[in-house]
């Protein structure tokens, strides 16, 4: 393993350590390390997400106006501590509620409940609502089941926008809620990550393969498919998402494509051309976009394909935000 790290069980306060060194404009809790926040939380209703490390930048990341005020940090492929995510919800709160925005694992939302049920007895509101994107987590039949991964963005941003122009807790909750109700997102991975704690890959992905569906923390996905260009890998993966989402003709969409923490930015530039030909080719309109190491998975080589089917109003909150 060849990697830029002192100890692997120092991993997770390095990354936090160094993005703070670059970000002078959020600060940990004195007695917390692992709850990141803004220096100066606006007077509204703020949002507070969490997850494991290794999907950087998120979370952490989009700790910035806009998006996120307050991140819990978990250790990789970790759910933060229901401590952390308590102690996150008390100090993002300023009085008009608290909306915590997170990817569903049963790690997140078991210490999401048990810190919301803590701080309630303290007076704090906070209402949650949950990333469902990954459609090869979980059949459509059974949506509940599906994991939380790069959709998340999207939440975050219709939310804070929502926040930003003075909404209620409720209301901000709602505009999450209707971005997770039309965004799907798939993977798919060219090779394995590496966990820096424990040296070498839990899976494999064997040469002249790819993984469609695979999961951001290594999770099987739908098939292994023999390699082929990017234009054939675009259209599985759009076609998807086209069919889990009803996306017909003259729809609009926003898209998001991320790389998974070692693929080339000249290689996910290629794969969202193809992208756009396929979605331009069934006369589906794309008003927004994204590319880049977004949300990704350690060193895994491949990509997260997002889809967000816009309706007026997600279009209105997006339209100046993407």
């Amino acid at each position: 393993m060849q990697r830029f790290i002192n100890n692997p069980d120092d991993v997770v306060d390095e990354i936090v350590k160094g993005y703070l060194l670059d970000n002078r404009a959020l600060e940990t809790l004195p007695n917390n390390f692992r709850v990141v926040k803004r220096k100066k939380i606006p007077k509204r209703v703020t949002l507070v997400s969490g997850g494991g490390s290794g999907h950087e930048p998120s979370f952490i990341g989009y700790i910035r106006p806009g998006m996120l005020d307050v991140a819990a940090i978990g250790e990789i492929f970790s759910s933060p501590t229901a401590k952390s995510f308590r102690e996150a919800f008390k100090v993002a709160d300023q009085g008009a509620g608290v909306a915590c925005i997170f990817g569903n694992y049963s790690g997140d939302n078991m210490n999401v409940k048990s810190a919301i049920m803590d701080v309630a007895d303290e007076g704090v509101k906070v209402k949650s609502v949950v990333s469902r994107d990954d459609i090869a987590s979980a059949p459509k039949s059974e949506k509940d089941r599906r994991h939380g991964i790069a959709g998340l963005y999207y939440m975050w941003l219709v939310a804070g926008k929502v926040a930003e122009q003075g909404g209620s807790l409720e209301e901000v909750c709602a505009a999450a809620q209707r971005a997770a109700d039309n965004t799907a997102s798939i993977c798919v991975g060219l090779k394995e990550l590496t966990i820096p704690a424990v040296g070498h890959p839990n899976f494999k992905i064997p040469d002249g393969k790819y993984e469609l569906g695979i999961g951001h923390h290594g999770e099987p996905g739908l098939e292994k498919y023999t390699l082929s260009s990017s234009n054939e890998i675009a259209k599985k993966m759009v076609g998807e998402l086209i069919e889990d989402l009803d996306i017909s003709e003259k729809n609009e969409v926003a898209i998001m494509l991320s790389g998974l923490g070692s693929t080339p930015i000249g290689e996910q530039y290629i794969l969202f051309q193809d992208v756009m030909y396929w979605l331009k080719k069934q006369d589906i309109k794309v008003v927004s976009t994204k590319v880049g190491n977004l949300v990704t998975s350690l060193n895994m080589n491949g990509a997260a394909l997002t889809i967000l089917k816009l309706d007026s109003k997600l279009k209105e909150w997006l339209i100046n935000k993407c």
